[in-house]
């Protein structure tokens, strides 16, 4: 349990470390503002719950992909294709910037 809890302690710390440099923070705007868009919208156009549609949005974007919810309109099935090619890239780029920010400071000092 202390394990769990050094852990997530380190994560949130590189989290806030990351969120203050201007790229950082610039990224992970994108990421909420990706993940808000998405909800919005599946929200009002396929008429999900707010819950169901940020869920699909995290699933969608983190390459999950539970199939449990998907769209049924031809808009959504559009608006998902344009959601993946621009969302995913952006997530695999912040969350490359947060392992960065993991890694010890020598390692990082060093590249």
């Amino acid at each position: 349990m202390v394990g769990l809890l050094l852990q997530t302690y380190r994560l949130v710390r590189a989290v806030v470390l990351l969120v203050r440099r201007p790229e950082g923070r610039a990224l992970a705007l994108l990421v909420v503002v990706q993940l808000v868009g998405g909800t919005v919208f599946y929200t009002l156009n396929e008429g999900w719950s707010w819950l169901d549609s940020l869920y699909v949005s995290v699933t969608t974007l983190a390459t999950v992909g539970l199939g449990d919810l998907a769209p049924a309109t031809d808009a959504g099935k559009l608006f998902t294709i344009v959601f993946i090619f621009t969302g995913v890239g952006l997530l695999a780029t912040f969350i490359s910037m947060l392992a960065q920010q993991l890694r010890p400071a020598p390692e990082r000092d060093r590249g």
